[in-house]
């Protein structure tokens, strides 16, 4: 048996996972909606009122109905929480919870909010994403979690999912 030191197992553990491409979602929104300041910043909402989801992998509409909660926090970080259900091109319906932030400078988020076109370089837009859905055609998505890279469009939020390898 060969027993292999910490340096050797560690240089084997701090590989970056790899990334495959799943979709692009094009969730539409309509207006944000303020409850107003709450003891972590201003707690607020942005209703998902449709969609559509493109590619290789996975593809088909995103139902209205989901909702985008959000703490815009006092370092201007806007913390974000969504929760959304997509219908697969195969009819199959899949919940999509998504954590994440979005921030930047502030002359460029004031542009964001004002529904300017802002390219995504000015600005970060992240999200965690995990999937849950009763059709077997899917099931492998109960166990994976995705990244999302994400865009702020005046009526959308446009996500390109990677799978986690």
């Amino acid at each position: 048996m060969n027993a292999q030191t910490g340096d050797q197992l560690l240089e084997e553990i701090v590989q970056a996972p790899e990334l495959r491409f799943l979709c692009r979602i094009t969730a539409r929104v309509s207006s944000v909606v303020s409850l107003g300041a709450a003891p972590f910043g201003e707690r607020r909402f942005v209703p998902i009122v449709g969609g559509q989801v493109q590619g290789g992998m996975l593809s088909g509409e995103v139902l209205s109905g989901g909702v985008d909660w959000q703490i815009q926090r006092g370092d201007g970080v806007l913390d974000i929480s969504a929760q959304y259900v997509i219908r697969a091109s195969d009819g199959a319906l899949i919940e999509v919870v998504s954590r994440g932030y979005r921030h930047g400078p502030e002359e460029v988020m004031a542009r964001l909010a004002r529904g300017e076109q802002v390219s995504p370089d000015e600005y970060y837009f992240r999200t965690a994403m995990s999937f849950q859905t009763g059709a077997p055609a899917w099931a492998h998505l109960n166990s994976v979690l995705a990244i999302g890279k994400a865009i702020r469009k005046p009526d959308a939020a446009m996500l390109d999912v990677f799978l986690i390898g």
